[in-house]
């Protein structure tokens, strides 16, 4: 069963513009997925779209076997969303941040605590969990956003541009972790303007421009069919 499920997916605002043009894709279970593109090219409108944030016009979506329209309580429970703003409470701490999403999700108390524990140690935050998130650099707000879409252990991740504004350093951390939750089996659907930064990572690709689908493939054959100057 595929992770994410996509048909003839179609967006138009309220006041005629389309966003997001008839487009279809499948995401693998298990698959490291990059959706890249340019701004204004459609990206949040879809990520939006699939983690039930915004309804679609037209088309077909499921997402973890569900389908976002009918089923959209089931989706939230098996997702993880981070999108290019942290949602985090600046006024908690690091740790009461993550208690917070356990609690959304109902998690029991022992469990979350050691849930929470173990995903500071993660995102490299132990030393400063205690310290109200307002006083954290973006890095580390950047870091605590992402443990906080995986305190309910989601089967997917969908992340929007979750590296914009950082520096390379703090990309290139949260590219480890990144690859790690991969690697233990979490779906990961990203968006990006920058090809380089899922090259390695990303089986595949799905390249959007102008609301729709211009190209599909491994990054190899996307730089080989396209040219590595024109999607990056």
């Amino acid at each position: 069963m595929p992770a994410v499920q996509v048909e003839n997916l179609v967006k138009t605002y309220g006041d005629g513009t389309q966003a997001v043009k008839g487009i279809s894709f499948i995401v693998d279970e298990g698959e490291f997925f990059g959706f890249l593109g340019p701004n204004g090219a459609g990206k949040s409108t879809t990520i939006k779209i699939l983690t039930t944030l915004l309804r679609k016009t037209s088309g077909l979506a499921n997402v973890a076997g569900h389908d976002i329209e009918h089923d959209p309580q089931k989706v939230r429970k098996l997702i993880g969303v981070q999108m290019q703003d942290t949602v985090i409470d600046e006024d908690l701490t690091g740790r009461e941040n993550l208690i917070l999403q356990g609690h959304l999700h109902q998690m029991h108390r022992e469990e979350l605590k050691e849930r929470v524990n173990t995903l500071l140690k993660i995102v490299d935050l132990e030393d400063a969990a205690d310290k109200r998130s307002a006083y954290y650099s973006g890095g580390m707000k950047k870091r605590l956003d992402l443990a906080s879409t995986l305190v309910h252990r989601p089967k997917i991740l969908f992340l929007d541009e979750p590296t914009t504004g950082l520096d390379p350093q703090s990309r290139a951390t949260v590219w480890s972790y990144l690859k790690e939750l991969n690697q233990e089996g979490i779906t990961i659907f990203i968006t990006t303007q920058y090809l380089e930064e899922v090259d390695r990572l990303c089986r595949r690709l799905a390249i959007l421009d102008h609301g729709e689908i211009v190209a599909q493939g491994s990054p190899s054959e996307l730089k080989s069919e396209i040219g590595a100057d024109r999607i990056t």
